[in-house]
């Protein structure tokens, strides 16, 4: 009883110390980040309000783990290299941001399904990958949204945009860095038209 009790003990240190010493490995967890939004002072005569519901995006993008692609047919996920924090809900609260800085509206929330707003953003990550093929490594990022009136029935803005950057490291880290600025970057092309144009048709139907 003696003897078997010591293998057992010993077994179980020889355990302890595989999984202390490297035998199990855990997972790293990333967020995107792109820099905070400079506030803009809000138009005279701007009394609009806006709620931004959560984007959507393909389901493989939302899964947790972060994405590359060895062919533009075939989908790989890393098992060990994760997101910390939902890709959609990261990019709904950066929009969020970057609407309420533009002092194109006089207010801008997230969509709580009960509101009583003027106008109603909603949009898609469709794109938020690592690229390895053609040669080089590299990400990409497309988004696309609109804003609808939902009295009338009817969109009253729609726009997408995309960017494409080469990762000069090739690992992990560098490619959420990239792709952070590739988001920040995508984010300014998507909003463009409708927070720095001042003349458009679109700003007039805007104002309330």
């Amino acid at each position: 009883m003696t003897r078997r009790l010591t293998a057992i003990l010993a077994t179980l240190t020889i355990s302890a110390c595989l999984v202390g010493c490297g035998g199990t490995r855990f997972p790293a967890y990333y967020t995107l980040h792109v820099p905070p939004a400079v506030d803009v002072p809000i138009a005279g005569g701007t009394r609009s309000s806006l709620a931004v519901l959560e984007f959507r995006s393909p389901a493989y993008l939302h899964q947790g783990a972060i994405v590359y692609r060895t062919s533009p047919e075939q989908v790989g996920f890393y098992q060990y290299h994760r997101w910390a924090v939902d890709p959609r809900e990261f990019l709904t609260n950066a929009m969020i941001d970057r609407l309420r800085a533009s002092g194109r509206f006089a207010e801008v929330n997230a969509y709580d399904g009960h509101s009583d707003v003027d106008y109603i953003l909603s949009g898609r990550l469709e794109k938020l990958e690592e690229v390895d093929y053609e040669g080089v490594v590299r990400v990409e990022v497309a988004l696309s949204a609109q804003i609808t009136d939902p009295r009338a029935g009817k969109t009253v803005w729609a726009n997408s945009a995309s960017e494409s950057a080469r990762v000069e490291k090739r690992n992990v880290p560098a490619v959420v860095a990239e792709m952070s600025q590739a988001m920040d970057r995508t984010i300014q092309k998507l909003l463009v038209p409708l927070t720095v144009s001042t003349t458009s048709c679109l700003n007039l139907s805007l104002q309330k």
